[in-house]
């Protein structure tokens, strides 16, 4: 005979259903958010031969939506405490759909540019509404920290599985299908989400317009350069005129934030250790990541000749632990700590970059596989760790603010990674660049592991 429950868990359980469900239409909303950072990528041949669209112009099409994307999270954060983030969320999740939908219908590059733009903004909206909901439902540090840990890695795997699902898309029916399945999953979030708080803080923050602007004008500045100087040479003054542009908003931008009453970066979030920490890690995991998936796409369609599903095949390896991976990260976290598992993630990072200087273009695959997996183990650690541990190493009145600038430099380094890798040919070369910077991140690690430990 089953013994009723008592009336008081009741309520219980049915708060705790509606957090789970909270919690997977949350969780769905921002794997959109990141699939689209690279599911365009296998389909950029494609684009090129149906838009006739020059060679140069195709990073933009992939790393505009990053660069507004970072840009803005540093001001959304604001808007979030100002409209509330159920609202924000809600509205930024329909505008998604709606844009997505224009994407699909470009009937040029220009288009396709000014539409990946504009995704930016609406995923700019969603990501730090999504950590204020998450931050309300979960007030105990440990549990939120998981939490945020399993949403991190959860999300992330958007990201891996953009290649695999764009390279089916393109086979079906050419890139334009690769907007057309956004709509369905933005949606069932929204549907999911339809019950949640619109969670107001007391006290609303101003938004830092100039500090904001400057940001995208470095971002955007650096980028353009990077990737104009690698693709069109370094000849010219273009791409010297950009970098030289991004030196001085760097300047003025230390100076404008040093005397706003509201910067966008406060001082004193900075001074952390462990915050600062956790957006370099952050910055570092996610360039190597995206850099490596961007050129790895091209590289396998342009050297070896895949087709666009077989391009997508070939990334399986790093899918495949995904469906496993995203499930275990939160309790990784929750036993051995955000900064082990930040360290081991970067260290991962440097094992596959220095897989990918054994590889030629006739060499056997097997050495990129073990990279991916290599990356793989990386980016679902060393990102949600990070994401966690801001949760818990920023202030309370700076929690917000933290998260916007961790996200901000995740999708800046997205965005520097296919400014970096996208001009180069040679994986060896890649392969390089990607240990150092990685190896650079894990130096930068150690002695913050240590100052905690003592």
């Amino acid at each position: 005979m089953t013994t009723p429950l008592p009336p008081a868990t009741i309520p219980d359980r049915v708060a705790s259903r509606r957090r789970l469900i909270t919690f997977l239409g949350i969780s769905a909303g921002n794997f959109l958010v990141l699939l689209d950072t690279s599911i365009l990528n296998v389909a950029l041949p494609d684009v090129q031969q149906d838009l006739h669209a020059a060679g140069s112009l195709l990073p933009w099409a992939s790393v505009a939506y990053t660069v507004v994307f970072a840009g803005v999270l540093l001001a959304s954060g604001a808007v979030s405490d100002r409209f509330g983030a159920g609202r924000l969320y809600r509205y930024s999740l329909i505008a998604f759909a709606v844009i997505s939908l224009l994407c699909a219908a470009a009937p040029n590059i220009g288009a396709l540019i000014g539409g990946r733009a504009l995704l930016g903004i609406a995923a700019a909206g969603m990501v730090p509404a999504s950590l204020a909901l998450l931050v309300a439902m979960f007030p105990e540090p440990a549990v939120r920290a998981k939490m945020i840990g399993t949403w991190a890695a959860v999300t992330s795997s958007g990201l891996l599985a953009g290649p695999l699902l764009g390279g089916l898309l393109v086979t079906l029916g050419g890139w334009r299908l690769v907007f057309l399945v956004n709509p369905p999953i933005a949606v069932l979030s929204l549907v999911l989400v339809l019950g949640v708080a619109n969670v107001v803080p007391p006290k609303v923050r101003p938004l830092d317009r100039p500090g904001v602007t400057l940001s995208v004008v470095l971002l955007g500045c650096l980028t353009f350069g990077l990737i104009d100087g690698g693709t069109n040479g370094w000849g010219r003054p273009a791409p010297l005129i950009s970098l030289a542009l991004a030196v001085v908003a760097v300047i003025v931008l230390v100076q404008v934030e040093r005397r706003a009453e509201h910067p966008v970066l406060p001082p004193a979030l900075l001074a952390r250790a462990q915050v600062r920490l956790d957006i370099v890690a952050a910055t570092a995991a996610t360039l190597v990541f995206y850099g490596m998936l961007f050129m790895l796409t091209l590289w396998y369609q342009r050297e070896r000749g895949f087709s666009a599903l077989d391009t997508g095949l070939a990334f399986v390896p790093m899918t495949l632990p995904m469906c496993v991976l995203p499930m275990v990260t939160g309790r990784l976290i929750a036993t051995f700590g955000a900064r082990r598992l930040i360290i081991f993630g970067l260290s991962c990072d440097v094992l596959a970059g220095l897989l990918l200087t054994g590889v030629g273009v006739h060499s056997s695959l097997l050495w990129i596989v073990v990279a991916e997996i290599a990356l793989v183990l990386a980016s679902t650690t060393a990102i949600p760790a990070a994401t966690a541990d801001m949760s818990v190493a920023a202030p309370t009145e700076y929690a917000a603010s933290a998260q916007g600038a961790l996200n901000a430099s995740r999708q800046a380094g997205a965005a520097l990674g296919v400014a970096v890798l996208g001009p180069l040919t040679s994986l060896r070369t890649a392969g390089v660049i990607l240990a150092a910077l990685a190896l650079v991140a894990v130096s930068l690690s150690i002695p913050v592991r240590r100052q905690q430990q003592s």
